[in-house]
This record gives structure tokens, sequence and C-alpha cells, in this order.
């Protein structure tokens, strides 16, 4: 068992915040987060493209490739590994894994779910050690009808945990962990939803932000804006210059005169 995968069989649950760029990674991984995962809101949101439109698979590499060497674990969010073919999800997650990655996040938006299967089995060839969280988006594009055929389905194709954001109901996350054994359950963290003591004790095993710290840190950036044009002194905490200027790898002195 992989170090990363070690965590989510750990006493407590994984929690996995989720950053958008190296600055975001490096200063959650400051705060002794172990793990940091990306979300692809937040990475396609930055480069100005749609997320979930297969859009950023460039800008997703070129993140892994400068967090894959960090000092935390870095699990990526995929989308749906860019592509409906299979062997180019593969191809795609052991480029991942090359550049120090540790996990992958794949979902299904309700497509077929084996052609999700296919493509969770080819990552699990091409980057045996590789994480691999299988999504499903029943709850989070519909009903929930189907959830369990469909994660059956991931688990027999070789996913390592397996993700079920929108879900929120603790009867329903406390049947689902009872139903999936020791494979960990995934839940994306809701401000109307359970409380992280809670999920602990419902049995999750992993517990992921998704966009929740980029869009808190645009919402953030907007309120101190117009404060700042209203004549108000913003609220909140900001780094200092010289704290997000310590978080980059580039030490050049050329380099710290900025703006």
């Amino acid at each position: 068992m992989t170090e990363f995968a070690a965590l989510h069989h750990a006493e407590e649950p994984l929690f996995l915040p989720n950053a958008w760029d190296h600055a975001s990674a490096a200063a959650l991984a400051a705060k002794g987060f172990r793990a940091v995962g990306t979300t692809s809101l937040g990475v396609a949101a930055a480069a100005g493209l749609p997320d979930g439109a297969s859009a950023t698979r460039d800008e997703t590499l070129r993140l892994a490739l400068a967090l894959g060497t960090g000092s935390f674990l870095l699990s990526v969010d995929a989308e749906g590994g860019f592509s409906e073919d299979p062997d180019e999800v593969g191809e795609f997650a052991r480029q991942l894994a090359a550049v120090g990655a540790v996990g992958i996040n794949l979902e299904d938006g309700l497509g077929p779910a084996q052609r999700h299967a296919a493509k969770i089995a080819a990552v699990k060839t091409a980057a045996p050690d590789l994480f691999v969280n299988a999504r499903t988006d029943t709850y989070w594009l519909g009903d929930g009808e189907g959830t369990r055929d469909r994660l059956d389905a991931y688990q027999q194709a070789g996913a390592d945990g397996l993700f079920v954001p929108g879900l929120t109901d603790p009867a329903e996350i406390a049947s689902l962990v009872r139903h999936l054994g020791d494979l960990p359950l995934n839940i994306l963290y809701s401000p109307t939803g359970p409380t992280v003591p809670h999920l602990t004790d419902l049995g999750v095993r992993r517990i992921s932000l998704g966009s929740l710290l980029y869009r808190t840190a645009l919402g953030a950036a907007l309120e101190a804006a117009t404060d700042i044009r209203a004549g108000r002194a913003p609220h909140g905490t900001a780094p200092s210059y010289a704290d997000v200027e310590v978080l980059s790898r580039r030490s050049d002195p050329a380099h710290s005169a900025g703006g």
C-alpha cells in the first residue's frame, strides 16, 4: 500500500484541501496538510477555460509538473480524464505519475458506467501505484439513482476509492459506507451538510473541499476590492508580500521587487 493509500485507512479520515496553483498548494502544505488535491474548476477558471469540458489537459499537466515534486502528496482532479478513449486516459495518468502525482480523481459525468470503468482499468494498467478516486455524479447531476451499481462497477474495475459529491444525507452516507466495506468513501464537504467530525463518525475515509477554497478566495478578493473602493478597511487577513514570496521556488532577488 502506498503512503497516500494508507492515509485513507488511518485512524482519522484524510482531509484533502484543493489547490489551484503553486502558491495555494504550497501555502496549504505549509499549514501541515500532508496531502493536497487540485480543483478542476479553479484550474480552468484561472486559465479562462470551461470546467468539465476536457479543455484543461495541458494546464492540469503543467500544474502537476510544478507540484508533483513538492513536500506534500499530490492528487490531481482530471475531470473525466480529458478523453473518452480509455487508452488516452491511461496515458495521461502515466504522465501524472511520472511527474510525481500519487492520485487521480476521475468523474463519470453520468456517462456510461462501463466506459468509465474501462478508463479506471486503463489507469491502473498504465500507472498501477496511482490512487484512483472514482467519482460518480449521480447526486451531483442527478437524484442519486444508480449510485451503488456504478460504484460496484468502478470497484470491480480497480478503483482504490470512491467519490460521491453532492451526497449529504447522513443516513445515506452511513448506508453507503457499509455497502462499500473496506473501500474508502470520499465525500465532498458542504457548509450545509454534515461537519467533519460527523462525517468521521459516519465512516467516511476522505473529505475533500473541491472548489470551495478557490471560490472563497475569489469572494474575499471581491469583498476587499469593494471595501477599499468604498473607503472601508478590508476585513480578514492577507499574507504579506514576503509571506507569498517564500512560497515560490524562485529565490532570485531580481524577482522580489514586484507588486
